[in-house]
Order: C-alpha cells, then structure tokens, then sequence
C-alpha cells in the first residue's frame, strides 16, 4: 500500500461540483484506484485537455466509462471523450474550459501519482 491519501488531495475539487460533500472523498479514491489499476500514461496536451492512455482490457473500459458519467453528472464542466483503435488502444480525454484548468491540473496531477504507485 502506498501513502497516498486522496482524502488529501481534495483542494483541486471545485465549489462547481454538486456531488456531496461527504461523498467526495469516495469518488477521490475510486478515481486513484482506476488510475492505479487502468492507466498507462499520461499526457497534458494542453491547459484544458488531458490525455490518458489506458490498458485495452474490458474491465478498464467500463470502468471508465461508469466513472466518466458520474463525475459528468457532478461536474458537468467535463467532458470525456473514450476511444478505441484497437483491441489493446484505449484513450480517455479530458477536457474542461478554462476557468477550470486548475481542476484538471489537481486530477493530473492524481492521475501522475496514483499510476506511479502502481
């Protein structure tokens, strides 16, 4: 087990969001755990767009898309764009305007940390 803490790593969480309070710390370490578990590199393209290379598994990429469509949900300045060029290709992209770059700096920065820990 590494010591990163999630919980921590809440700051970059922006007042925008609607999900509860409470229920912030969960949807953190569901996020580590699939950075943990799917993601292969990451890539900031720019201030607003952040790409992640994912492992092609099934399993990863219903995870994505189950976490994708709840942050969404939460967090509607997201948008997530999945896709795949083969059976071992899977890209998840991140883009946010740019009022909420900062938030896709902290979820990079979490995406880093988290795959490294691996």
């Amino acid at each position: 087990m590494d010591d990163h803490d999630s919980a921590t790593d809440a700051a970059w969480v922006p007042d925008a969001c609607t999900l509860p309070t409470a229920a912030r710390p969960l949807r953190l370490a569901e996020f580590d755990r699939f950075f943990r578990e799917a993601v292969r590199d990451v890539t900031r393209l720019s201030a607003r767009h952040l790409r992640l290379r994912l492992t092609g598994s099934g399993q990863a990429e219903e995870a994505a898309r189950d976490l994708t469509a709840r942050e969404s949900a939460c967090c509607s300045f997201f948008t997530f764009d999945l896709s795949r060029s083969g059976p071992d290709a899977l890209t998840l992209d991140i883009r946010v305007p740019a009022a909420h770059a900062d938030v896709l700096d902290g979820l990079a920065a979490q995406a880093r940390a988290a795959a490294a820990g691996r």
